[in-house]
């Protein structure tokens, strides 16, 4: 059980001592948030050891907060929050063993905006969170340092792990580096790993494996792999190879997800879509892929004007949406739809279109004409027989609601198999859909669903924000499934596509081989 321990500002000063064996723990580990003012004030930056930068929440909203995880389970002894002019006037300092439930261990509700050293402390969890309940001004929340000091479950554990080594450049195109390397060995256990592209950390991975995408076509790049621990020991980087990327169009960058909009806001601590909104908007890509579902539970135009339009409604000028189920249950079936998303829902006149970039073809359909034998999809297939005649891209990627194939709670839909059939005809390179409430990356598949590189990779993303489902048993041509949020981001050349599963908190969930355009 944890103690809650209550500080008022006359207690504060008096409890600041330190335990001897208390180190710091937070800095420049991962950070979540329930909202930012903007991108120059980033959860990151409460833990970035620099007292100039600072994170900042949204103006003029309570609650709001700000989650440390730790990387492993710790005793806190004391939490420093080193305030901006934003300040909390009431707030809670509290610990969580997952991430979800946490248990208050301090609560002041005479802030005053000064420097608050909370001591004598005694909670355990691996997660540390802020959480702003009264501003004591008319913005946000915003400090410019939140410092955790306790002991690790592993103290007194100096010992970093082995130096990664044979670090090895795969499959090289013009705009990404698929690396690998050898483990690491660590007394107690290895954490992961940092990559490290001209001497800078780009991402983290909890594998000897990690694909650098988003690069500019020949270009060197010098790479470097180091391992960390569970007590946070850092190894020193391996010998670093320089790579130079293939000559070629620089290509672009997608975002997509489907199932997005459960009816709440970033107050909610629990509300997803700000989340993976702010994955989309660090990913900065040329358009922004839905795959259906993107407002519950019933998708009124209020709904999308209250919860949708809040978080991913910022990225409206680069939508290409589809509708799911949901789009079918307002009181006028497609109605918020299409009112909210204006010429966006039919650019061409109807629910289904396509659109094109660089070398690529993109085909959006509306698979709820196929979700029930009571709806007659002719139009729609004589239509797409003729779009994929017509096409002249040398890639090809089609996207609707309901997956042909699925690990997920729904399954395979049999009603998707005149569409996905066309793909396989057709050597449609990419597939993605959403209505399963989890992430599954297939091999390439042919129509009975067999593993055939010259099928279509699908990829169920419904990951957006909706809540998840449990999973069912992965078929033979399952290359990941993962019952997790997150979003897709589809890094594509001329030639060829690569694509990564990002999570909430920013890392690398899954990340495809490099395919060629068939």
């Amino acid at each position: 059980m944890l103690a809650a321990v209550v500080l008022l500002p006359s207690a504060i000063a008096a409890a600041a001592t330190t335990e001897a064996a208390d180190v710091l723990l937070s800095q420049g580990k991962p950070v979540a948030t329930s909202s930012i003012e903007g991108s120059s004030y980033t959860g990151a930056k409460a833990v970035d050891g620099n007292t100039t930068t600072r994170w900042a929440s949204a103006e003029g909203s309570d609650p709001q907060w700000l989650r440390i995880d730790l990387g492993q389970a710790a005793t806190v002894h004391r939490v420093v929050l080193n305030w901006e002019a934003a300040y909390a006037k009431k707030y809670r300092i509290e610990v969580s063993d997952d991430g979800t439930q946490f248990s208050p261990i301090a609560s002041i509700d005479t802030g005053d905006g000064k420097i608050d050293d909370l001591g004598g402390l005694n909670g355990h969890g691996r997660y540390v969170r802020f959480v702003g309940l009264t501003r004591g001004t008319s913005y946000g929340y915003s400090f410019w340092e939140m410092q955790v000091f306790g002991v690790t479950d592993a103290s007194g554990d100096t010992q970093p792990p082995t130096t990664p080594s044979g670090l090895t450049a795969g499959a090289t195109t013009a705009t990404s580096v698929a690396l690998t390397w050898g483990a690491s060995t660590d007394n107690v256990g290895v954490a992961g790993y940092d990559i490290l592209r001209n001497g800078t950390v780009v991402a983290t991975s909890a594998t000897t494996s990690y694909t650098d995408t988003g690069l500019t076509p020949e270009t060197s790049y010098t790479y470097a792999v180091r391992a960390r621990d569970t007590a946070g020991n850092v190894s020193p980087s391996g010998t670093p190879i320089t790579v130079k990327t293939a000559a070629g169009s620089a290509g672009f960058v997608l975002a997509a997800a489907g199932d997005i909009a459960e009816r709440c806001t970033a107050s909610s601590s629990s509300c997803v879509h700000p989340k993976t909104a702010k994955l989309v908007e660090a990913m900065n890509p040329a358009a922004v892929i839905t795959m259906g579902d993107n407002q519950y539970d019933d998708a009124h135009l209020s709904d999308f004007k209250s919860y949708f339009d809040t978080t991913w409604g910022r990225f409206k000028s680069k939508l290409k949406p589809i509708p799911g189920n949901h789009e079918t249950y307002d009181d006028t079936p497609f109605k918020g739809y299409e009112d909210y998303f204006g010429a966006i829902a039919k650019p061409q006149g109807k629910r289904y279109y396509s659109w094109e970039m660089g070398n690529w073809h993109f085909i959006a359909l509306d698979s709820n004409d196929f979700a029930t034998h009571d709806f007659g999809p002719a139009e729609q297939l004589e239509w797409l027989k003729q779009d994929l005649a017509n096409n002249t891209k040398g890639c090809v990627a089609a996207y609707w609601h309901h997956p042909r194939w699925s690990s997920g709670d729904h399954g395979d839909n049999d009603d998707s198999i005149e569409l996905w059939n066309l793909m396989v005809a057709n050597k449609v390179d990419l597939v993605l859909n959403g209505h399963d409430h989890n992430y599954e990356r297939f091999v390439p598949q042919n129509a009975d669903g067999q593993a055939d590189a010259n099928g279509p990779v699908e990829i169920v993303g419904g990951t957006g924000g909706a809540n998840l489902y449990n999973l069912s048993p992965a078929h033979s041509t399952t290359a990941k499934l993962l019952k997790t949020f997150g979003v897709l981001k589809l890094s594509m050349t001329d030639t060829s596509f690569q694509t990564q599963l990002i999570g909430v908190d920013g890392k690398v969930l899954d990340s495809s081989p490099t395919y060629t355009c068939h």
